[in-house]
Formats: structure tokens, C-alpha cells, sequence
């Protein structure tokens, strides 16, 4: 099982997850995309992470919203797969958007 980070970890994770905010147990972040297609893509390429990683974000989807939220349930709060996945999450808005 995977560890929990401390307070201290997260704050720093955070620094540099911009995007990303803490919310008790989990990292959220809100992403608004230009199409409900484009948002429907990207929740398609985090879903194939998350498969091939077995590790599983809940996602809500609002039209051209997307809230990612990211807690290790076994483990009852944030670990670093929640923070390199919050980068890989990242890594894949990025690519939708062209940057």
C-alpha cells in the first residue's frame, strides 16, 4: 500500500501543481475545455492511464467541465501515485490544448 504524505508533502507537491488544490483527502483540479468532444477526449486518455496504472480518479462531467479528483482509497488520503497522476492528468490537458 501506498503511503500517505504528509501536510508538509502535499503543500509542497502543490507548488508545483498549479492547477491542483487540496480538498481534505483529495487533489482536485477544474479543467474548461472549448468542447464537450475535446472533454470527452481527454476524460478518454486519463481513463487509459488510469487502467494501465490501476489507479482510478473520480471525474465529473459538465459539458466542457471537467473536476478531476484524485485520494488513494486504501490508503485514506493523498500519496505520490495521487501527485504523479495529478502530473500525468497535466501532461494530457496540455496536449489537448496544444501546449
Amino acid at each position: 500500500m501506498a503511503d500517505l504524505l504528509s501536510d508538509d508533502e502535499i503543500d509542497k507537491a502543490l507548488t508545483y501543481l498549479a492547477d491542483w488544490r487540496r480538498d481534505g483527502t483529495e487533489l482536485v483540479r477544474r479543467v474548461d475545455l472549448p468542447s464537450f468532444t475535446e472533454a470527452v477526449a481527454v476524460v478518454n486518455r486519463v481513463a487509459e492511464i488510469a487502467e494501465s496504472e490501476d489507479h482510478h480518479p473520480d471525474i465529473d462531467i459538465r459539458y466542457s467541465t471537467l473536476v478531476f479528483r484524485l485520494s488513494t482509497h486504501s490508503a485514506g488520503g493523498i500519496t505520490r501515485l495521487d501527485v504523479n497522476f495529478a502530473q500525468e492528468i497535466d501532461n494530457v490537458v496540455d496536449v489537448a490544448r496544444g501546449q
